[in-house]
């Protein structure tokens, strides 16, 4: 039984969110040839401030302070 995990920013809209589940599952039980009422998906939603890229939190670098400075 395939998992399949993605941890992402918080934001989505609720359809955005069905539709990737949606896409996720139906490629994956492609690629490995499962049905796809054997995939699973989880959505774990990131707070910017959680979020760090080059040691900076996301929320930071959006404020225009990419050195979080």
């Amino acid at each position: 039984m395939p998992m399949i995990q993605v941890t992402m920013l918080e934001g989505r809209t609720v359809e955005q969110k069905h539709a990737l589940i949606k896409e996720l599952s139906e490629a994956t039980a492609r690629a490995v040839d499962v049905p796809i009422e054997r995939v699973r998906v989880a959505l774990y939603e990131v707070s910017a401030d959680d979020w760090g890229i080059g040691g900076v939190p996301v929320s930071v670098a959006r404020a225009g302070n990419p050195l979080g400075t």
